[in-house]
């Protein structure tokens, strides 16, 4: 092999690891667990989302293991309910995260977080029906929550409902006229109505 080629291959090799990095690093910004989720996990949990979870992975994946069966062992522990579904939720395992969240649910019916994880969770599921009961359980609670006005608005736009999607999208506005999310709305809203 030429120097000229060593010289290639090796420039290759690092360019490959330089965008391989550059595409996980952008990846793990964008992935999202719902702000509520992370919010009521008690201060032990893993982290969430592209966070390094540090050390070795056997070691990580046993922590998860008994986090889990801690859960299933203990249902009426409710952070240990939470802390399954936040788990089963980064490893994209709707419905399992959905089975722990209603167990919390259960042990603490007003628990805000909950709630709006369970609308969040739902959507991320597809499952659009559940997704809007929970989030509008949620909007009852408090109604000026963005972060709920617009899971809300899009669970009904995701199911066609117009006038349901309108009525939302109003009350975002009158919650946060500068709503990053408000020109995607109103576009899906018109292309709703134009069917």
């Amino acid at each position: 092999m030429s120097r000229e080629n060593l010289l290639f291959g090796v420039i290759g090799i690092l360019l490959g690891f330089i965008v391989g990095f550059m595409f996980a690093s952008s990846m793990s910004q964008k992935t999202q667990t719902p702000a509520s989720m992370s919010q009521s996990m008690p201060s032990d949990h893993l982290p969430v989302g592209g966070q390094n979870a540090g050390g070795n992975p056997d070691q990580v994946r046993a922590q998860v293991t008994a986090d889990i069966e801690k859960a299933r062992k203990e249902p009426q522990n409710f952070d240990a309910q939470v802390k399954a579904a936040e788990l089963f939720y980064r490893i994209g395992r709707y419905d399992q995260s959905i089975e722990f969240l209603l167990k919390a649910n259960q042990l603490k019916p007003a628990d805000y977080d909950t709630v709006v994880s369970l609308g969040m969770v739902n959507f991320q599921a597809g499952h659009f029906d559940p997704a809007e009961k929970w989030l509008t359980a949620a909007n009852k609670m408090k109604p000026d929550d963005v972060t709920v006005l617009e899971g809300l608005t899009d669970t009904k736009l995701q199911k066609g409902d117009a006038k349901g999607a309108e009525e939302a999208m109003a009350q975002l506005e009158k919650a946060n006229p500068n709503s990053d999310e408000l020109p995607r709305f109103r576009d899906l809203l018109t292309k709703l109505k134009a069917k």
